[in-house]
């Protein structure tokens, strides 16, 4: 019978320590007590240059026990309102993402937490696939997505499915529109019929004042004209794991690893896909920490 060596030994054992110690890191750490801030100076084609807009990004809570209470979701909204950001967005998936939990929290409790967000020129938000495909765990009743449209309401939110809104600042227009969520209605495990309506969004734009775009999901980007200035979505977590074959489930066939988070820049389109805040089928993250996203737009510097 062959023996260990004592140097076998303590190699393997720094091995088994290291990949504990990753492991608790990727389940406890980083999904738990990590927030990070990630900022973006930009001027889209499509953007004035001398429209200064300050943009505080909200994605993917996924509020749940232990993993995102009510009291980190107030901490988190309390931080954004620290950037002074001239709108806030919230762009879906604020029911919990998966069972190991230790309880759910339930939207009234959520929404009360972002009722401190303050922005002066509005709080909008689209909902997710996972706030219409059950309630506030896997295991409850969705009830049509309601409760959070609620909770979002009573939070001062405007709901957007949809819709367009035209907003003022400094004598200067823009427009915010949401899109109803792509994958609203879930038929089997890869059949999903979405509420979306692009053109019908696009068509209540009824000037030449430059678009941003709320779409849970980034999916849809292709079809998005050059017209809207800036696409913000949220869905992919980033991966969660930032590794592409840990990541694979959260991602459509139609994406690319590449476009799974971050400036995504094409045909002199754009779009930012934030790594959210929470997470699904399991609560783990490594190298992709929950994050705000801070976004300035009419930076003097124009990009293509």
């Amino acid at each position: 019978m062959a023996l260990v060596t004592r140097r076998g030994f303590l190699r393997a054992a720094a091995g088994g320590a290291g990949l504990l110690s990753v492991g608790g890191y990727a389940f406890g750490i980083e999904p738990g007590f990590i927030l990070t801030r990630t900022t973006y100076h930009m001027t889209p084609p499509a953007w004035p240059a001398d429209l200064h807009l300050r943009i505080g990004v909200i994605s993917d809570v996924h509020a749940c026990e232990p993993w995102m209470p009510a009291s980190r979701v107030r901490a988190i909204c309390n931080k954004v309102n620290a950037l002074h950001p001239d709108i806030v967005v919230l762009l879906g998936d604020y029911t919990g993402g998966h069972m190991m939990v230790t309880g759910p929290v339930m939207p009234e409790a959520w929404g009360e937490a972002m009722s401190v967000l303050r922005a002066p020129y509005g709080v909008y938000g689209v909902l997710g696939n996972h706030d219409l495909w059950h309630g506030a765990l896997p295991n409850m009743p969705a009830l049509n997505g309601d409760p959070v449209r609620k909770a979002l309401r009573d939070a001062g939110v405007t709901v957007m499915e949809n819709d367009a809104v035209r907003v003022v600042k400094d004598g200067h227009a823009f427009w915010v529109v949401g899109l109803a969520d792509q994958l609203a209605l879930r038929r089997s495990h890869r059949e999903y019929i979405g509420l979306d309506d692009l053109p019908g969004s696009l068509a209540q734009v009824t000037d030449d004042a430059p678009v941003i775009l709320l779409a849970h999901e980034p999916y849809i980007f292709p079809q998005v004209p050059q017209r809207v200035a800036l696409t913000l979505s949220g869905h992919t977590h980033g991966g969660q794991v930032r590794l592409p074959e840990f990541a694979q489930p959260l991602m459509s066939p139609r994406m690319r690893w590449s476009q799974t988070y971050g400036h995504i820049a094409v045909d002199n389109k754009h779009m930012i896909v934030s790594a959210g805040l929470g997470t699904s089928l399991a609560p783990v993250r490594f190298m992709r920490p929950p994050e705000i996203v801070d976004i300035v737009l009419g930076s003097p510097r124009r990009i293509s």
